[in-house]
């Protein structure tokens, strides 16, 4: 008999909406226990119960981050070995590692696997994550422009016992942190993750004493099989056939030439390859992924495609990868992966390029796809600790079949947030100067892209250390379907002899003096069909709320916009449609239904 046959579909809802609660308490107990800003405000962190069988995620929480959960599969199945040579996982046993070649993402993620025992038997792997503000390694968190390996970002740590059989190892963990900056942070941010595994534990014994274990191992196999086949589903309405798309990341910071990334992906039934074969070979900087991150990066970007698909292993064993270590999006040990988030980026990019052939009505046009990360750290002037504060950027999503893109939106591979101004300001002695939409970014279209965000930081010290990385300056986020291209990613620095930038402008390390600043400003997101088919009623309300400027509106979208000066005085804008519909009769027609970057078959 199938084991699933013993799911009622009430009981299987009530226990995945149990499975779901435990995983969000234990994100919400990761946050608000967390000492740093990272975790606390930026809800860079994950949580999951995963099978005890095949380590392959069951449920997890509302607000992870989905390259987390995506990847941290990956982290599990490799504490399973590890515990496996070690005969076996014992009660109280918490595997800690970051090896991002075993699973996934980079050093600063930190992750920690904990079984869950009923007698002798695992019922399941709980998982949980928070990125650490400083992993050790040649430049303060972790993000090291200059890196041409991976041992100079940091600590890499393979699966081993952190607590073996519910005993803190305290040399392991003493090694740990004497070998991180800010190491009282590093062990809060710890033990904040110990907890919630504890927790959720608790949490999950519990549900199975109301349930049973037979009656919650099959919800497992029944949640991930009609995933599965939910998945397959969707997979056959594709046509048939091999999609190809390229795109690039601009440089590694260290040669200036661009690292392709090209797809060819083939849906075949109910199955999608995804083949990277002819992208560009391993880089000397910190831009590679290992391939379990590529992989995830497919799986995100499917994702945003195919929304209603219930998350977790099942949804994705339709998937093949063909993703070779000659690769930069194949790397193995020991190039270094650091800036590993640029190159998510252009994965989900040539996802959704490809996929906006074969499936237009569903795929959105290219994202601002950087996080663009600024580190800072330094000594703090007046109290004189150690600090270290990340600045992930903000950035447009692409416009939708739906409507128009996100307007400072997170990165695709997480719902993080960018800390409170007055959090920068307490924690870093910096003033923040401008936190703003950055207006003209987003990318024309029938559905504009979503604008980006600008930024600038005024140092209030003698010397702040700045280490920047991020990318999309020189090949932009892309439209779809005739839409236009978004504005590219910039990071201006600024002292009292004038403006300059860096010499890769958004990879780099540059000492920041009292009265400097640095800007950034991140790209906006790629338009969706053609702009001269948005209504110009549209148009003028995106002027109106400072999305596009007069000039765009008439030279990207053929609306004809006069100034008005209100009764307040302020000067306003008045729809002129004559001139309107005059000048987009004599307009050449957009493009017809081609993507931005696609590859030339060869």
């Amino acid at each position: 008999m199938n084991p699933s046959t013993l799911v009622d579909p009430i009981t299987l809802a009530v226990v995945k909406g149990g499975l779901e609660q435990i995983v969000d308490e234990m994100d919400a107990i990761i946050v608000r226990a967390a000492f740093s800003p990272v975790i606390s405000e930026q809800l860079d962190r994950a949580s999951g119960v995963f099978h005890p069988r095949t380590g392959e995620v069951v449920a997890q929480g509302r607000l992870t981050l989905p390259i987390f959960m995506t990847a941290m599969q990956f982290s599990v199945q490799a504490a399973m070995a590890a515990a496996g040579r070690r005969g076996g996982f014992r009660p109280g046993d918490i595997y800690i590692l970051n090896n991002p070649y075993l699973g996934g993402t980079h050093l600063p993620d930190v992750k920690l696997v904990m079984p869950v025992f009923q007698g002798e038997e695992i019922l399941a792997l709980l998982a949980a994550c928070g990125h650490w503000n400083d992993i050790g390694g040649s430049t303060p968190g972790g993000f090291a422009p200059g890196a041409t390996e991976i041992h100079q970002e940091g600590l890499l740590i393979n699966p081993v016992p952190l607590y073996r059989e519910g005993r803190l190892q305290e040399d392991l963990l003493g090694l740990l942190l004497d070998n991180v900056r800010v190491p009282e942070e590093r062990r809060g941010d710890l033990q904040a993750v110990v907890s919630a595994l504890q927790v959720g534990a608790g949490r999950y014994t519990d549900l199975i004493a109301r349930y049973g274990a037979d009656t919650i191992n099959a919800c497992f196999d029944e949640l991930n099989d009609r995933s599965e086949q939910h998945m397959r589903a969707l997979i056959r309405e594709i046509p048939d056939g091999t999609y190809l798309f390229e795109d690039a990341v601009d440089n590694d910071g260290h040669v200036a030439s661009p690292l392709l990334v090209h797809l060819a992906l083939t849906v075949a039934g109910d199955r999608m390859t995804f083949d990277f074969t002819r992208s560009s070979a391993p880089a000397r900087g910190p831009v590679n992924l290992p391939r379990k991150t590529c992989i995830a990066s497919c799986q995100i970007a499917i994702k945003h495609i195919f929304p209603e698909v219930t998350i977790n292993g099942g949804c994705f064993r339709p998937f093949d990868y063909v993703i070779p270590p000659s690769t930069f999006v194949g790397a193995e040990y020991p190039y270094p992966i650091s800036g590993y988030l640029e190159s998510v980026g252009r994965v989900i990019s040539v996802v959704f390029g490809a996929m906006s052939q074969a499936l237009p009505e569903r795929t959105p046009a290219d994202l601002f796809g950087t996080t663009g990360v600024i580190t800072m750290a330094g000594t703090h002037p007046e109290r004189g600790n150690y600090y270290v504060m990340l600045f992930p950027g903000a950035g447009g999503y692409g416009g939708n079949p739906q409507g128009d893109g996100l307007v400072n939106g997170t990165t695709a591979l997480g719902a993080a947030n960018f800390p409170s101004v007055e959090s920068v300001e307490h924690r870093v002695p910096v003033r923040v100067e401008r936190l703003a939409i950055r207006d003209g970014s987003g990318g024309a279209g029938r559905h504009r892209g979503g604008c980006g965000t600008a930024y600038r930081y005024r140092s209030l010290t003698d010397e702040i250390a700045v280490a920047v990385l991020g990318d999309r300056r020189d090949f932009l986020p892309f439209g779809v379907l005739g839409g236009k291209p978004a504005a590219g990613a910039d990071v201006v620095f600024g002292s009292r002899e004038g403006e300059f930038r860096l010499p890769f402008v958004t990879k780099g390390r540059r000492n920041l003096a009292r009265g400097e600043v640095v800007e950034y400003l991140s790209p906006g997101g790629g338009g969706y069909g053609d702009p001269l088919e948005r209504d110009p009623e549209r148009v003028l309300r995106d002027a109106v709320l400072g999305y596009i400027s007069r000039e765009q509106a008439r030279e990207d979208y053929g609306v004809v916009l006069e100034p008005r000066a209100g009764s307040d005085g302020l000067v306003s804008w008045t729809l002129d449609r004559t001139a309107t519909t005059a000048l987009r009769a004599a307009l050449p027609d957009a493009p017809g239904a081609v993507p931005g970057h696609p590859a030339e078959a060869r």
